[in-house]
Parts: C-alpha cells; structure tokens; sequence
C-alpha cells in the first residue's frame, strides 16, 4: 500500500462467462493480481455451454473471485477490484462479494448480448450503480453506442462505453465511467 491515508473503494468487475473480466483486472491492476482459475473439466460439460461464440477455446473459469487493486493518482483512493465468476452456479459466492461494494462495471459481448440481462439484473437487484463496458473482440458485430444502449435496454443515465479489456487506457475509461457515475448517484441520493 502507498503511504498515508487512504479511502478504500470496493468495485466489482461483473459479467457473463468469457466476457474478458480476468483480463480487465489484470489490465488494471498495479500489484500481482489473485485469481481462483481452474481448469474446466468434463463436470461443467452440461453445465456450460462452451460451444458458443467466444467460448470455444476457453479452458480456464474464476470459480470464486479475481481481485486487482488500483491507487488513484493525488486522489489518495484505493480501488479493490473484484472480479466475479461468470456462471450462475457461483450465485451465492457473488452475492458475497457484492456486499460493499460502491459500484459494477459490467462487461459485455455484442456476440451473447442476451446473457448479459442476468448479470445486470443481480446488480440492479442491489441497487448498485454501474456503468456497462462493450468489450471488443476480433470477431465482435460492430453496434452503434445508441444500438447498444436499445438492445441492452440501459436507463438513459447508465453510462455505456466501448472498452478493450487488454488496454489500459481503454479499461481506465470505462472504470473512471463507472466512478463518475457512482459518485452522481451518490450525490443525488444525499439531496
């Protein structure tokens, strides 16, 4: 930890299997990061479906949580970046790690959009803000901002970015998306 005071801000990196959220915290992250992968075995066989676009060479899950910290620059704020896993039979595990936290980034795929919906409904569940990232892959259909925001059905106010999960600078904006928008609501709900 840098010296002096600190505030510890809580931040989950959220979505659906194979949507880019380990990569995201390593991208971010300026320590080693902790990650729970393992090797996906014949037992998830019917469970999840890793003949779908995107999923067809994954080899590796989070089975509990990725985490990644991240020190604001003269802010004196700590960002823990939590990482859930992505299918839903970690649910009671991710219900744990979203206690405390100050908001989600949730990261989507334009080639599942539709098992995105179930991950922003637990988030929104808990009334926690969050910022939606499209991260981009090889073969991603490309979407306008305002086609995305339809077809995820997003609250005007729910900020929507492009995000490259394996750059910084793209990840940094979608978190400072996130923060921003997490301190407004916070705001608006002590006026």
């Amino acid at each position: 930890m840098p010296e002096g005071a600190h505030r510890r801000v809580k931040i989950l990196v959220a979505g659906h299997l194979g949507v880019g959220k380990t990569t995201a915290i390593r991208t971010l992250s300026e320590i080693p990061t902790l990650h729970t992968e393992e090797v996906m075995t014949d037992a998830a066989a019917d469970t999840d479906d890793l003949s779908l676009v995107g999923l067809r060479n994954k080899t590796t899950t989070t089975v509990a949580i990725d985490f990644g910290r991240l020190t604001l620059p003269g802010d004196k704020i700590v960002l823990y970046l939590y990482g859930t896993p992505g299918q839903r039979r970690f649910l009671p595990l991710w219900k744990g790690i979203a206690l405390g936290a100050l908001g989600a980034l949730v990261l989507v795929d334009t080639r599942r959009l539709d098992a995105s919906f179930e991950v922003m409904d637990l988030i929104e569940e808990r009334g926690l803000p969050y910022a939606v990232a499209v991260n981009v892959f090889p073969d991603s259909p490309d979407y306008s901002l305002e086609i995305l925001r339809s077809k995820l059905d997003l609250a005007p106010d729910t900020p929507l970015v492009i995000c490259d999960a394996r750059q910084t600078n793209s990840s940094l904006n979608a978190l400072i998306e996130l923060t921003a928008h997490s301190i407004s609501r916070a705001g608006d709900e002590t006026s």
